[in-house]
């Protein structure tokens, strides 16, 4: 599982010995030989988590970080610690460089002796379990493989007594690295034996002597030694195997150890679970060991006075504070730096020990700035650094080596900046005011400052050398105390003994710092800071630091570098308004410029710098207006000032090559992106012209030049470059007549003044309808005989500050002064870049005349007239008529036009009609042209009649063909003609919702004129499905029958169904009508409107009843009644019939009868009513059974059988006769 070690089994101690003694299971994989680990490792918090493996060859460090990937830095042939720098912040080691033993985390030191990781595979996998995969949770320990024989730093003899003790410094330079890498907390002695090893009493004794050599090299240390036994037998359960638990204390006994110092680790499975628990063991250790050196340390606090061991307050503080960092104790160890540093101001200070004393305060102020970052306190931390800046930025020491102060204030802003970006990584949030940026930007100024302080105080002539012997040479090559000069070590008095020699070691840090790349630590500072602002969105103070690095880049003689970064940042400043500061950019600019001999760029900072932007004077104006010339006429311009002699020297050298190469010399500048000294504005007249019409426009031009320049062209680009011919204004003059005093010329420029060119041309009769935009305007300064530069501002002019000047002009309420006539203010002049060309104005006249609204699918006619007024002909005369494009695309499906009314047009006729050829037009002729429009669908319809035509014309002299054209549109509206209703009635004129099979019933249609126009029904026809039938013959009642509106006409038709299987709806067919609007037109044609009938529901019944009775009846008068029942089955029906008297009527006949009726046959029963009273009377009711069909109700049996029948009075000469025959 990715180097997670398994969980390991409990330990086992031994009967007879403390629990200390526990067996460990082996596995693991190697790794290179003769290596040692220093673990390092964080238990908890965001912390740095890193280890370094040590090698005889040399020491890598690796430091694994959440994010980015592990940076690793390898240090050959070196044995002390390197520093871990984060990438783009390593710099050139120097003297002001921390120690790296300084910079990385104390942790507690053991060797391992008696490890052949080289030849014994058993070792090397033990080594390998040592070192690989340590992770965060692994105690932080740093392991080194050593020989058992290994001669470890010799302890000097203890001192009893301080009393007659001088210290000659505060803190020696090698005690950290002493303490880290040689003198271990604990050394382990590896030896295999096991337990039933048969040559014991051999075997303990080697073991032995080994422990007592080790003793031996440890001589008066108090380091701590374990014996770790590597065994290939797996051991049994604690307390069955006795003969272990003896030889285990028989072994200790023989090496003086202690039970907790003896451990098994056997040869089996699970090694990396047990050497992690043994790693712990090896920390409890350790931890004893540094505990027992601090309370020695603090036992010799006790013989010291504050009269002569002030230093050796600060040296046994500072010690206290590492051990306890050794011990992981960050807590005493940030309480006793803060001690340390607060004794470190309190000592007596002094231009000789002044180096000395800011020496150890910035070692401590860095190692409390760490531990309070590291316990996540950052204010803490903040808080610290300001305090020593305070404190130490007025300890300057010897004036003459003033620039050391200056340069150690450097490194302690740049190495808290670090400090502060390295917790940012591990998940500390910074703010915009408050991030490492400004650190490393104040690092960068006392790195100036440096700078500026060598310069004056290391100015010597190149007679004096460096002296011989080297005074900054010591006998060992390195110094004994930290921040002590070399020529002076360990002298503590404030005079000086020697003055030569401490003159001639003064003179040689200087000559030292003059060879020193100043402008290198400088560019690396800005870096970081500006990618620190950069990445807090600070963009004013990235871009004020990228000045400042283009200033260094300059001061460094590495012009490129410096032109681009200041390239980069002119385009902010133009574009926020800095004028002061972009002027500054734009000298140090141009004179990079200058000394690389760039003439494009040259040329380009030169017109801007003489620009309304630039805050220069005058005379300053003048001298790069007259360089400016000089490069023009192809000749050196003159140095600019405040430059580097070496470096003009060889510019000049450059120029010279530059005008004697015959290379290209015209230089074409865009202007959009600078401010020149020229401005440009241009503006058609007008925002359209016709064709006919001359299109003009005007260019502006404005000089803000000290003295009036003279320009050799102007020319005008256009999208269609046919007209670029025809606007251009060209001038010859000698060279020297650039700068003209007498401002004559048409291409001569007075600053201040704004001159006008006009322009006018004819456009093309192919550009109508199009947009003519100008492209650029391009102004040329020089000739071709010497250098040309063409300024190009694309579009109709402006440059980078127009837009803003533009805006402010219009936010400004200030009255403008009066000009003259012939003059115009700058500001108020608008930029028209672009300018619409149209047809000519057309002189015909286009009516409509029609009759709205339109009625659906009825050929609607719309009449144009068309009538001249032009004074000569007009040719090629063409309509186009019909449905405006760009409306709902259903209109267009359901809309046809056609110039033929006589015949109704069908669903393959277009919708628009284009370029109608209609013949010329002679002057005052009028034309008339009918359109017919059929619409299938209502709704409003935008028509669209365009007519065009040519016509010859003048313009400027010059004759053209022109395309006129003019266009009505109108809106019509289309209308139903009528409304038609539908619905199906019984013979007795009811509603019905369904019909029965072959039994008669009446279709009914009712047309309702809805058009505002007579409406004439030519004809009507019904056209039935296959399932129907006509009971009488069908014709048209409606026949040329007139409608106005909201009249109404009917027609009734008789149908019967025949049976059908399907039991759903049945299709009727369609109902045709055939009208037309009511004209005197004859030619009108007819429109057929299909109206599709509903289906109907057919059922069938058992049994049919039909009633044969008169109309009317007569009081007293017999009324015969003939009942037909007609079997509709293909059974033999039973039926009961019963007839029910009425008060109105008497009847005879059957009152009830029950009869058998075959399939397909009909019975007939007769009966006699005799009327009693008139009127709308009932009829007696006929009550039918059906014995197979009980379903069969009386209900259904009245839709077929009249219920009522009017009965008329009885006649009065019929009422004579019958009493005559009474």
């Amino acid at each position: 599982m990715r180097g997670r070690p398994e969980r390991a089994p409990p330990l086992l101690p031994f009967p007879s010995r403390p629990p200390h003694l526990f067996r460990l299971p082996l596995t693991g994989s190697g790794t290179g030989a003769g290596l040692s680990l220093i673990g390092r490792a964080e238990l908890r918090g965001r912390r740095l988590v890193d280890f370094a493996v040590s090698h005889p060859a040399g020491t890598c460090f690796l430091r694994r970080r959440p994010a980015p990937p592990p940076v690793i830095i390898a240090a050959a042939g070196r044995s002390e610690l390197w520093p871990l720098r984060a990438a783009g912040s390593r710099m050139t080691a120097s003297q002001w460089d921390l120690p790296v033993e300084l910079c990385c985390r104390p942790m507690a030191f053991v060797t391992l002796t008696g490890l052949d990781v080289v030849y014994n595979a058993v070792h090397r996998a033990v080594w390998d379990a040592f070192c690989a995969n340590r992770r965060a949770d692994r105690v932080p320990i740093s392991f080194k493989v050593l020989p058992g024989d290994h001669e470890y730093p010799k302890c000097r003899t203890k001192r009893t007594s301080y009393e007659w003790y001088i210290p000659k410094g505060i803190l020696k330079t090698g005690w950290m690295n002493k303490h880290l890498n040689l003198v271990p907390a604990l050394v382990v002695v590896f030896y295999e034996l096991d337990w039933d090893e048969p040559q014991w009493k051999e075997k303990q004794s080697e073991c032995a002597t080994r422990v007592e050599i080790v003793r031996q090299s440890l001589q008066g240390r108090n380091t701590k030694v374990a014996v770790v036994l590597i065994q290939k037998k797996t051991p049994l359960p604690p307390g069955e195997d006795v003969i272990a638990s003896e030889r285990a204390a028989a072994l200790c006994n023989a090496c003086d150890l202690s039970g907790k110092s003896l451990f098994v680790l056997p040869h089996t499975d699970h090694l990396v679970g047990y050497i992690i628990r043994l790693e712990n063991a090896f920390y409890e250790h350790a931890q004893t060991y540094y505990y027992t050196e601090i309370r020695r340390v603090k036992s010799h606090k006790e013989f010291l006075n504050k009269t002569t061991h002030q230093l050796l307050f600060v040296r046994h503080q500072f010690k206290i504070a590492f051990f306890s960092e050794l011990k992981q104790d960050t807590q005493n160890a940030l309480k006793n730096y803060r001690t340390a540093y607060n004794l470190v101001h309190e000592l007596r200070a002094h231009e000789t020990n002044m180096l000395e004393i800011k020496t150890m305060a910035g070692f401590i102020n860095y190692k409390i700035c760490r531990l309070c970052f590291q316990h996540n306190t950052p204010l803490d931390a903040i808080a610290q650094f300001r305090k020593h800046i305070d404190l130490c930025k007025k300890k300057i020491g010897s004036a003459e080596l003033a620039f050391e102060h200056a340069a150690w204030m450097s490194k302690q802003f740049q190495a808290f900046g670090d400090l502060f970006d390295e917790a940012i990584k591990l998940g500390l949030t910074a703010i915009q005011t408050q991030n490492p940026g400004f650190y490393y930007q104040q690092a960068a100024y006392y790195a100036q400052e440096r700078k500026q302080l060598a310069s004056m105080l290391c100015n010597h002539d190149s007679s004096v050398v460096y002296p011989n012997p080297d005074p900054l040479e010591t006998q060992t090559g390195v110094l004994d105390f930290y921040g002590q000069r070399p020529w002076r070590q360990g002298t503590l008095s404030f005079d000086l003994s020697d003055p030569e020699k401490e003159k001639m070691g003064i003179l040689s840090l200087q000559l030292k710092e003059k060879n020193v790349l100043h402008s290198e630590l400088i560019i690396t500072l800005l870096s970081n800071a500006v990618a620190q602002f950069k990445k807090y969105k600070c963009p004013r103070m990235k871009s004020h630091l990228m000045v400042q690095m283009g200033e260094e880049y300059y001061f460094a003689k590495d012009y490129a570098k410096a032109l681009k970064l200041l390239d980069y940042v002119m385009c902010e400043y133009r574009s926020e308004g800095w004028w002061t500061l972009l002027t500054s950019i734009l000298t140090t600019a141009l004179k990079c410029s200058y000394l690389m001999a760039q003439i494009k760029d040259y040329i380009t900072y030169s017109l801007e710098l003489l620009g309304r932007a630039s805050t220069l004077k005058d005379d300053q104006k003048s001298r790069i207006e007259k360089n400016l010339i000089k490069v023009l006429m192809n000749e050196s311009p003159d140095p600019e000032p405040d430059c580097d002699a070496a470096a003009v020297k060889a510019s000049q050298k450059l120029w010279s090559d530059r005008v004697s190469l015959a290379g290209s010399n015209v230089f074409t500048i865009e202007v959009q992106d600078f401010i020149p000294f020229v401005q440009c504005k241009a503006k058609f007249l007008a925002p359209s012209f016709h064709v006919d019409v001359p299109v003009q426009f005007d260019i502006y031009l404005r000089a803000d030049c000290p003295h009036p320049i003279r320009f050799s062209k102007l020319c005008v680009s256009f999208n269609n470059q046919d007209y670029n011919q025809y606007c251009v204004v060209e001038e010859a003059y000698q060279k020297s007549d650039i700068l003209e005093q007498s401002s004559q010329g048409t291409m001569c420029l007075v600053p201040g003044k704004t001159r006008k060119f006009t322009f006018k041309f004819v456009a093309k009769t192919e550009d109508v309808g199009k947009k003519i935009e100008i492209t650029s305007v391009d102004l040329i300064l020089g000739s071709e005989s010497g250098r040309c530069v063409i300024l190009n501002w694309r579009g109709g002019g402006g440059d980078a500050a127009s837009s803003q000047e533009a805006l402010q002009a219009a936010r400004s309420f200030r009255r403008r002064p009066k000009l003259p006539d012939n003059e115009v203010h700058w500001d108020s002049l608008a930029i028209q870049a672009s300018t619409m060309i149209i047809s000519r104005v057309p002189n015909i006249s286009v009516q409509l005349r029609h009759e709205p609204p339109a009625l659906t699918n009825e050929m609607y006619c719309l009449v144009v007239t068309i009538e001249s007024h032009e004074e000569t002909v007009a040719k090629d005369v063409k309509l186009t008529a019909g449905l405006k494009p760009g409306q709902d695309a259903n209109l267009t499906q359901k809309t046809q036009v056609t110039l033929q009314g006589t015949d109704t047009c069908d669903d393959s006729f277009p919708a628009l009609l284009p370029d109608i050829p209609v013949g010329d037009l002679q002057p005052g002729e009028k034309l008339e042209k009918p359109v017919y429009i059929r619409c299938g669908t209502v709704g409003a319809r935008m028509f669209l009649v365009y007519v065009s035509y040519l016509i010859n014309t003048t313009v400027e002299g010059k004759e053209i063909l022109c395309k006129c054209h003019r266009d009505e549109t109108v809106t019509i509206e289309t209308v139903f003609p009528f409304d038609v209703a539908i619905k199906f009635v019984s013979t007795k004129l009811e509603h019905l919702d369904r019909v029965f099979a072959d039994i008669p019933f009446l279709l009914m249609t009712d047309i309702l004129s809805a058009s505002p126009w007579p409406l004439t029904i030519v004809t009507s026809q019904l056209q039935l499905s296959s399932s129907m039938t006509s009971v009488d013959q069908l014709e048209s009642y409606v026949e040329n029958v007139v409608l106005q509106t909201g009249e109404s006409a009917s027609e009734c038709f008789c149908l019967r169904c025949p049976p059908v299987t399907n039991s759903g709806g049945v299709a009727t067919g369609c109902y045709i009508i055939s009208w037309k609007r009511s004209s005197p037109v004859e030619s009108v044609p007819v429109v057929s409107t299909v109206i599709t009938l509903p289906h109907v529901i057919v059922e069938s019944i058992p049994l049919h009843v039909k009633a044969d009775l008169p109309s009317f009846g007569r009081v007293r008068e017999s009324l015969p009644v003939r009942y037909h029942l007609q079997n509709k089955t293909s059974l033999v029906q039973d039926v009961e019939v019963s007839m029910d008297p009425s008060d109105a009527f008497m009847f005879s006949g059957l009152k009830q009868i029950r009869l058998r009726i075959l399939p397909g046959t009909q019975q007939e029963v007769l009966y006699n009513f005799y009327p009693l009273m008139a009127g709308y009377q009932q009829l007696p009711s006929l009550h039918i059974n059906l014995l197979r069909f009980p379903n069969f109700t009386n209900q259904l049996l009245r839709r077929f059988i009249p219920t009522h029948i009017f009965v008329k009075p009885q006649g009065r000469q019929a009422d004579e006769n019958s009493i005559a025959a009474a």
